[in-house]
């Protein structure tokens, strides 16, 4: 199939193209040309479609690196094809995906079995592997095997590694082939049977608070032992200011840490939770309006990295319960740019887009896309400014638990290439 983009906006530093308006014609999945508006028309390129629009940008394929699939084991929830299409309608094009699943992602057969059933899907999935066993946090599994048969980073995924002993060893291993480490920081001790943010709210509401001294006393623990080992370690979805400001000082001493956001960590603060919809039960917690202004400034200065989803999606049946019973999470794939873009305070587009192509791709080691001539075409296609309404009609997810839903949010996918693949979002 030959694609005519005509007259797309170009982000991309690594290309000779950055910053610049052209037409760009994919031919089967290869980017053949890139030239200048008014110089190649339909009948030149012989296309069988045009995307054709004002306001369109390009860049390379953005990559999710925080995203719960469900499959094997809670496939009622989401599964491989589901999450893959909802990926790819939010501009995805690759996702690293968590290994809490059943059975947990911790032998090279769950690996290879995750690699081969994304093979023929325009979205490739890349397995996190299980850092201990069940994610239980007690005994390693076999990381080194694990890493060569294909697994892109080692994490216990919706479970912290609490076992200082079980930390230390994973992290010592990794060295052997500078692996990372990815740690939800939770002091789990601490937010036993919470449900959001410990503050005012929660005590205005009836509902057991979840400190943040919880997620920052993990990080500070962590940062002491990765200042041990020597090794290298990536905290997801931080929440609090404290957090940022640990992570900035570990930073500047020159430890090897990365981090990231969960984009609606940025949408709402706690009061958000006062009609008491499970959808804003997320874990971390939605804080208060200084951590916010707090991870902001973090994107801005470079302490934050990388952007993610969190796309955690849960049934009627985990939801659709008192809230401090329901289970965590939103799904997030469908909407994690929409979002970051909505509320979006200091961040210009190219600072964003970088946050959700690049350094994902440079924390897991894995090759970045480029938009050059015969480059292999891995691409998103979107326009910044297009408005549009989240319908429950419309996600493509199997699971519907989203706290935008209904909500107007700014910047629209509208194509995304990968693999000699193409799909065209024309809700």
């Amino acid at each position: 199939m030959n694609i005519l983009l005509s007259s797309v906006k170009i982000i991309d530093p690594r290309s000779t193209f950055h910053n610049q308006k052209h037409h760009v014609f994919i031919s089967n999945g290869i980017i053949k040309n890139i030239g200048p508006p008014g110089k190649g028309d339909k009948k030149e390129y012989k296309v069988d479609k045009v995307i054709d629009s004002m306001n369109l940008v390009l860049s390379p394929g953005w990559f999710d690196m925080r995203v719960s699939l469900r499959d094997p084991g809670f496939e009622h929830k989401e599964d491989m094809v589901s999450g893959c299409l909802a990926a790819a309608y939010g501009g995805f094009t690759e996702i690293a995906c968590l290994p809490n699943t059943n059975p947990v992602i911790q032998t090279k057969d769950v690996v290879a079995n995750i690699k081969n059933r994304c093979a023929d899907n325009l979205v490739e999935v890349y397995p996190i592997a299980g850092v201990s066993v069940d994610n239980k946090g007690l005994e390693l599994t076999e990381m080194i095997d694990l890493h060569h048969a294909g697994a892109v980073a080692f994490s216990d995924g919706e479970r912290p590694v609490w076992h200082t002993d079980v930390l230390v060893r994973a992290l010592q291993y990794m060295r052997l082939f500078d692996g990372v480490l990815i740690n939800h920081a939770e002091d789990m001790q601490l937010t036993q049977s919470g449900s959001m943010n410990e503050g005012k709210m929660n005590t205005m509401l009836g509902l057991k608070g979840m400190p943040k001294i919880a997620e920052e006393l993990m990080i500070a623990r962590d940062l002491k032992l990765l200042e041990y080992t020597e090794s290298k370690i990536h905290f997801s979805h931080i929440s609090t200011a404290g957090s940022v400001n640990l992570i900035k000082r570990a930073k500047a001493k020159g430890l090897r840490i990365t981090c990231d956001i969960a984009a609606h960590q940025i949408a709402f603060d706690d009061t958000a939770l006062s009609t008491f919809d499970t959808n804003f039960k997320v874990n971390p917690p939605f804080r208060n309006k200084e951590d916010i202004r707090a991870l902001w400034k973090g994107l801005a200065d470079g302490t934050i990295d990388a952007i993610v989803s969190d796309h955690s999606p849960q049934d009627e049946e985990s939801k659709k319960l008192e809230f401090d019973l329901a289970e965590f999470g939103i799904i997030g794939l469908e909407t994690a740019f929409a979002v970051i873009n909505t509320y979006n305070r200091n961040l210009n587009l190219e600072h964003l887009i970088e946050k959700l192509t690049y350094n994902p791709r440079k924390i897991l080691g894995i090759e970045i896309p480029k938009i050059e001539p015969g480059q292999v075409a891995n691409l998103t296609l979107f326009d910044p400014d297009k408005e549009w309404t989240l319908t429950e009609e419309n996600i493509k997810s199997k699971s519907k638990n989203s706290p935008f839903i209904g909500k107007k949010l700014k910047g629209k996918v509208v194509a995304v290439f990968n693999k000699r693949k193409t799909i065209i979002n024309n809700d």
